[in-house]
């Protein structure tokens, strides 16, 4: 059953979260929050502008020193506390997420449970933070390396997972020692808002994590990239803002963490299982609506099961029931904001102009919202943007193939190298395709391989860095290695 949607609001703040304190815009500025399901505005937040973004980065960097100086039992026990209320909260969370975003409630649900995970997982990381001691080949030193927490960090999530990507970056913060300005994007920021509350309430002390939401994400980030004191920016979002942001960050040597936009091949070869293939592709291309990095982005089908595949994914895809997330029986929620369901339908239209063949959807809903009837596309050429650009909607176009070569020529043949996805019944194929495949993520006969315990992250122009895992902490550190001399050398 749903949370009163009015209760669940009035839960969270609308201020910025500067040293402790939810406050005012100093320039009184602010934003709308919209419900993409039904076009109404929801919430109305304070907009941060520079001296807010300037007044935020100050209150992190004037705690850094403590916060370092705490005992990483400490930072597990908060992290730990909070994971517990996040479950507690969960019914909040999730209609939250659906509210501003517009998945369907039970995906919400699952993110919360899958966000979640970030903050029981780097409770228990902030205790195993191994440094190393060695003697040095010579015999001259005792080696030692220890990790030290690298500093004030900016955090910059994006709107599509808003819980998720706020605990996979401000958890290893945490656990490492590290303060943080986290920018929540503009469209879902009340998820990320709310999240900081929780910190707050599991006991993070003042300053720590500072939240600065705002109409210009630019106004906000400059600033505090041009400060010598911020020592990190993790950024997740499109490739091209995060050119952007590394451009920035060179100027002051900024370690950075970059997970930026995706072209998620779905390979199914000739000796797959194809029910489970239709599963996978389902939860590969489906989840989030579609609105993931880790999309299927193009469906590379063996031409000896493309027909079958293609019939039983389309059958599938025409079976979800799209519409409001928080009605009962919904499947497919809306797209984020008008102009997504425009770049949708313009993918859509390019394609068909070229000869695609609409086996399912290929239209807007018509009425409040911005709805697009999930599509499959067959014909599909490699000239079609859908093929050459990043979806991040509900349209799966599949292209055939005969030869394996062909289907790692074709699912390489792209700037991005985050995601990928390959069917098939032979594991000598399975590693042989790994090995081949530019990208950093695989699944083997699986649709969704996102996990708190893996290290998530891509290559090419997907991005650089890892989140989640043994890897993930690793992010927020710095090596630092001590010689001790040898009294008893050459003795």
């Amino acid at each position: 059953m749903t949370a009163n949607i009015s209760e669940v609001l009035s839960r969270v703040p609308t201020g910025l979260l500067i040293n402790g304190q939810w406050v005012d815009a100093q320039d009184g500025a602010t934003f709308d929050v919209e419900n993409p399901a039904t076009g109404e505005v929801i919430a109305t937040l304070a907009s941060a502008g520079e001296a807010d973004a300037m007044a935020a980065l100050d209150a992190a960097c004037a705690v850094q020193d403590e916060w370092a100086a705490t005992s990483p039992r400490e930072r597990s026990a908060i992290l730990s506390r909070a994971f517990d209320l996040v479950q507690e909260r969960a019914e909040t969370f999730a209609t939250l997420m659906t509210l501003e975003m517009g998945k369907p409630l039970a995906e919400a649900r699952g993110e919360v449970t899958y966000g979640g995970e970030f903050l029981r997982w780097f409770a228990e990381e902030a205790v195993r933070d191994y440094g190393r001691s060695f003697p040095a080949p010579e015999g001259t030193l005792n080696m030692i390396t220890r990790r030290k927490p690298v500093g004030p960090c900016l955090l910059i999530t994006p709107w599509n997972f808003p819980l998720a990507m706020a605990t996979r970056k401000v958890a290893p913060a945490v656990a490492a020692g590290c303060t943080m300005v986290l920018k929540a994007a503009k469209l879902t920021p009340l998820t990320a808002q709310y999240f900081a509350q929780t910190m707050i309430d599991a006991g993070l002390p003042a300053g720590v994590l500072n939240v600065v939401c705002g109409n210009s994400a630019s106004a906000i980030s400059g600033p505090v990239m041009a400060d010598s004191r911020l020592r990190k920016v993790s950024f997740t979002g499109s490739t091209p803002v995060g050119k952007t942001l590394l451009k920035a960050a060179a100027d002051n040597v900024l370690r950075t963490s970059m997970e930026l936009g995706g072209n998620a091949p779905f390979i199914v070869f000739e000796d797959a299982d194809i029910d489970q293939a239709v599963e996978g592709a389902m939860g590969a291309k489906m989840r989030n609506i579609g609105e993931a990095c880790t999309a299927a982005n193009r469906f590379i089908v063996h031409e000896s099961v493309a027909e079958e595949f293609s019939k039983k994914f389309a059958d599938k895809i025409a079976a979800l029931n799209l519409g409001n997330g928080l009605e009962e029986g919904i499947t497919c929620g809306p797209l984020v904001e008008k102009k997504a369901q425009d770049s949708i339908a313009s993918f859509v239209d390019d394609a068909v102009e070229k000869g695609a063949t609409v086996l399912v959807g290929g239209e807007k809903l018509e009425g409040a919202g911005y709805f697009y009837k999930p599509t499959v596309l067959t014909n599909v050429s490699p000239d079609m943007r859908v093929t050459q650009e990043e979806i991040f909607g509900p349209v799966a176009p599949i292209i055939t193939f005969s030869e394996e070569d062909e289907a790692l020529k074709i699912a390489n043949d792209t700037e991005f190298g985050l995601a990928s996805y390959v069917y098939t019944e032979s594991i000598d194929r399975m590693f042989r395709v790994a090995d081949g495949l530019e990208f950093g993520l695989m699944g083997a006969n699986a649709g969704v391989i996102s996990n708190a315990a893996a290290p998530f992250g891509g290559v090419k122009q997907s991005g650089m860095g890892r989140e989640g895992g043994a890897e993930g902490i690793e992010e927020y550190t710095t090596v630092q290695y001590i010689g001790i001399r040898n009294a008893y050398a050459n003795k």
